[in-house]
């Protein structure tokens, strides 16, 4: 059972963005420090990644580790209530981001994914640099 109002609960709702996070700030700060210029959100390619880097052919996606069930991650957990729809909506999602991947992919572009707890301050330092190595290497 829910313990907010249903006007409640679709005002805390609304709140999630879905571009702009901060995670992705943190990305694209970090990028731009690096003398990096990118693209963001494009909707040309599969998925809308995060970060496009036409100059590397390399795409960025910056995922929250709910939205895209990341269950590798200790963060991400399965909600109790009504346990049947979220399932099936986190799982859907996982799926459609394979598929984008793979589009991506066979396009010829680097698909890298950034998840949410890999930018909480005590590794960020360590993925953004991971990161930028990635997007540069030739071999990918």
């Amino acid at each position: 059972m829910d313990n907010l109002t249903r006007d409640a609960r679709s005002k805390n709702m609304s709140k999630i963005r879905n571009k702009d996070t901060k995670p992705e700030e943190a990305v694209r700060k970090y990028l731009f420090s690096r003398g990096m210029r990118f693209r963001k959100n494009d909707r040309r390619y599969p998925g809308k990644p995060d970060v496009i880097l036409p100059k590397y052919r390399a795409a960025v996606f910056v995922n929250g580790c709910f939205w895209h069930h990341h269950t590798e991650c200790t963060d991400f957990y399965l909600p109790k209530t009504n346990s049947v729809f979220w399932e099936k909506k986190l799982t859907g999602n996982a799926v459609r981001d394979e598929s984008n991947y793979y589009r991506l992919t066979a396009d010829g572009w680097k698909v890298i994914v950034v998840w949410e707890c890999e930018l909480k301050r005590a590794v960020r330092d360590k993925r953004l640099e991971q990161l930028y190595c990635e997007i540069v290497s030739e071999a990918y």
